[in-house]
Formats: structure tokens, C-alpha cells, sequence
């Protein structure tokens, strides 16, 4: 009979005070999974590997259905321990960061590139910015104060990868050589040259999708350092 109250008290409590879902944990998962992603990214970058895009593009897959789990149930908890639209930015923001790897795989892969200097270096230092943001993200249940460090790497994270998108720009324009080549009339230099101009445009767009996704990051720490403001 004892326990029968107990059930029957706890369920009243629990229609009284609906436990509030733990968002802390539930946004740590998608932040462990972003992070997973960019090591995935890295990994591609360094090796070209097939086996390692198509782990970027199931990471991507398996954050889509995290993040349709956490909007589940943010849309039906009744509380929260913070702002539900802070939430909600921050479960949006960090599934930006993985669709973005995931469609410069895809890219790549389309235009037929392989990876450079300049996309391991972009890849790394976003892999950086999203280990941050992942840092943050587990101090805000704990020590939320903190976290606005990690917020403020993230933001160096995004420019560091916006320098390195200017001077991969910068390389990539430099077509001296195939214009002296056209000058002298050297064998062949005409369909070089085109053949270099079409490398340039395609590698133009990936290091353009590179530095929107540290755009992306950006964004996703502005969301943490918003959260932050508010609760610490």
C-alpha cells in the first residue's frame, strides 16, 4: 500500500511540477556530435579519404535526427531552464555548423577537388572553434561564467579561418605564370590557362563555403554567449 501512495504522489508532483528536461545534456550531445563532425572534416582534409567525407555525411545524419529530438521536446516541455528561443538558436545553430561540413564534402566531391593547405588549415581551425563551443556548452550547467571564454575562442576561431580564407584568396589569384605563358605564344598555354581559370573559380567556392561555415560557428557562439548573459 506504501508503495502504491508513493506511485500514486509522485505522479500528482509530476502533474503539479512537470520535471524540466535536462536541455544542458541534450544540447552537450549535438555539440559532441559537431565536434565529431570536424574531426571527420580534418581527417578528409588531410587524406582526401572517400571513407572519411561519407562519416562527415552520416554525423550530419545522425545530427538531424538529435536535433528533430530536442525540438521535440523543447516544443513540449512545459519549463525551461533558460530562454526556449535561446534554446532553440542554440539547437539550430550548432546543426548549421555539421550541414555545412556536410555540403563541403558534397562539394568537393562534385567539382571533383581534392583537399589543399588552404582547406586544412580552414579545417582545423574550425575544428578548434567547435571544440570551444563544445567546452562552453558543458560548463553552462555547472559554471556558466566561464563558458563566456569559450564563446570569446570561438569568435577567434571564426577570424583566424576569415584570414585564412583572404590569403588562400589571395594564392589562388595569382596567375602571373599563365599570362606570361600567353604572352610568348608557349605551346598549349591557351588551354592551360583556361584550365587553371576553371581551378580557380571551383576552388573560389569551396574556400567561400569554408569560411561560411566559421560563419555559421560564429553565430552559434554568439547563441552561447547570449545564454550566458542570461543565466549566470
Amino acid at each position: 500500500m506504501s508503495g502504491s501512495s508513493n506511485s500514486l504522489a509522485s505522479k500528482i508532483l509530476n502533474n503539479v511540477f512537470p520535471r524540466v528536461p535536462d536541455f544542458y545534456g541534450m544540447i552537450n550531445d549535438q555539440c559532441d556530435l559537431c565536434s565529431q563532425a570536424m574531426d571527420a572534416l580534418v581527417d578528409f582534409m588531410d587524406t582526401g579519404a572517400e571513407d572519411k567525407g561519407l562519416l562527415v555525411r552520416e554525423l550530419e545524419k545522425k545530427g538531424d535526427e538529435i536535433k528533430a529530438r530536442n525540438m521535440s521536446v523543447l516544443n513540449q516541455a512545459f519549463a525551461t531552464p533558460m530562454d526556449r528561443e535561446d534554446i532553440y538558436r542554440a539547437v539550430s545553430t550548432i546543426d548549421q555548423i555539421l550541414n555545412y561540413a556536410k555540403t563541403t564534402v558534397r562539394e568537393m566531391e562534385g567539382l571533383g577537388l581534392r583537399p589543399d593547405q588552404n582547406t586544412r588549415e580552414m579545417a582545423q581551425l574550425l575544428r578548434e572553434g567547435v571544440d570551444a563551443l563544445k567546452r562552453g556548452y558543458q560548463k553552462l550547467g555547472v559554471t556558466p561564467a566561464l563558458a563566456d571564454q569559450d564563446a570569446d575562442a570561438v569568435h577567434k576561431a571564426e577570424r583566424s579561418t576569415e584570414k585564412a580564407y583572404r590569403r588562400a584568396i589571395a594564392e589562388l589569384f595569382k596567375v602571373d605564370a599563365q599570362l606570361r605563358a600567353l604572352d610568348n605564344g608557349e605551346p598549349r598555354a591557351e588551354s592551360a590557362a583556361l584550365t587553371h581559370v576553371m581551378e580557380v573559380f571551383k576552388r573560389r567556392e569551396l574556400y567561400r563555403h569554408l569560411s561560411n561555415t566559421a560563419d555559421k560557428m560564429a553565430e552559434a557562439g554568439d547563441v552561447l554567449h547570449d545564454i550566458v548573459v542570461q543565466i549566470s
